[in-house]
């Protein structure tokens, strides 16, 4: 499982925005973004790379980083 730290969420649509978002990269599965934690982790295939789980993430509107 990989795991990102998320900056810029604040509330449940934040929360289910990242969700979207990682889940709309080809290869992401099993995704989890907890609030309160401030990081989502997700199964990543091999063929994932870490820009396009980043990019995902910043087209959302948050911040995001490899934890």
């Amino acid at each position: 499982m990989a795991r990102i730290k998320i900056k810029g969420m604040s509330c449940g649509h934040c929360r289910k925005a990242v969700a979207r978002a990682l889940e709309s990269v080809d290869g992401v599965s099993e995704v989890a973004v907890d609030l309160a934690a401030g990081e989502a982790v997700f199964r990543a295939g091999p063929e994932v790379s870490e820009a396009a789980v980043l990019e995902a993430v910043r087209r959302a509107g948050y911040e995001a980083a490899y934890a």
